[in-house]
């Protein structure tokens, strides 16, 4: 009588069902599309990131990321929007709450950066500031957030302490300071969010969901 052969044994072989062979031959396909010629393609529709060799450039491409949202969220909001009045502190409209993310950058600015050499921008009046030229002041005020960042690698993954940072609520490594500036940003447009629904005037999907897009919003 021949001994039935043990699959644990090395060298010991089984015969495989059909439905096995199959199921090996399915898990070993590529999981990439193919072209009609044949060819093995990338999936369509997702933007591709440039690499990133080193941690500054992660610091300084998560940063961008972020002010790309806040500059999409406020290109994007309805003039009617934009001037509406906030409920319950009727002496602030949407327009001072984006226009206080910029002073808030340049505050931080003045007080980390303007020490070591870094140019702090101007602030925006609240009360009049356009969409367009907050945009614009945005867009200055983060290459500033930058080269605090930058300042933060090159000494050693930490912004020097100077006389001005009397208000010692932040630790100065660059992963403290990128989480707050991010924070604090998304704080704000989850305002201009829940504002624009609570006066009815909601924003469309479109926009609420592009907050989200970081992807797309990295390559812009």
């Amino acid at each position: 009588m021949k001994p039935t052969p043990n699959p644990f044994i090395e060298g010991a072989s089984m015969k495989r069902s059909p439905s096995s062979r199959l199921q090996r031959t399915r898990a070993t396909r590529s999981p990439l599309k193919r072209s009609p010629l044949g060819v093995s393609a990338k999936p369509q529709g997702r933007p591709e990131l440039p690499a990133i060799r080193d941690l500054a450039e992660t610091i300084l491409a998560a940063w961008r990321t972020n002010h790309q949202v806040t500059v999409f969220l406020v290109s994007h909001v309805p003039t009617a929007v934009w001037e509406a009045r906030v409920p319950g502190a009727p002496r602030k409209t949407i327009r001072m709450l984006a226009g206080h993310l910029h002073n808030s950058r340049c505050m931080w600015l003045k007080t980390l950066g303007q020490p070591h050499g870094i140019l702090v921008p101007s602030g925006v009046d609240r009360r009049k500031v356009s969409r367009r030229q907050l945009i614009a002041a945005l867009n200055r005020s983060s290459r500033g957030i930058e080269a605090l960042l930058r300042l933060g690698c090159r000494c050693g993954g930490k912004v020097p302490a100077s006389p001005a940072y009397v208000w010692r609520n932040l630790p100065l490594d660059v992963g403290h300071l990128l989480t707050y500036f991010v924070a604090h940003e998304g704080h704000h447009r989850g305002q201009i969010v829940l504002v624009a629904r609570q006066i009815g005037s909601r924003l469309p999907a479109a926009v609420t969901a592009g907050l989200w897009l970081w992807t797309k919003r990295a390559v812009e």
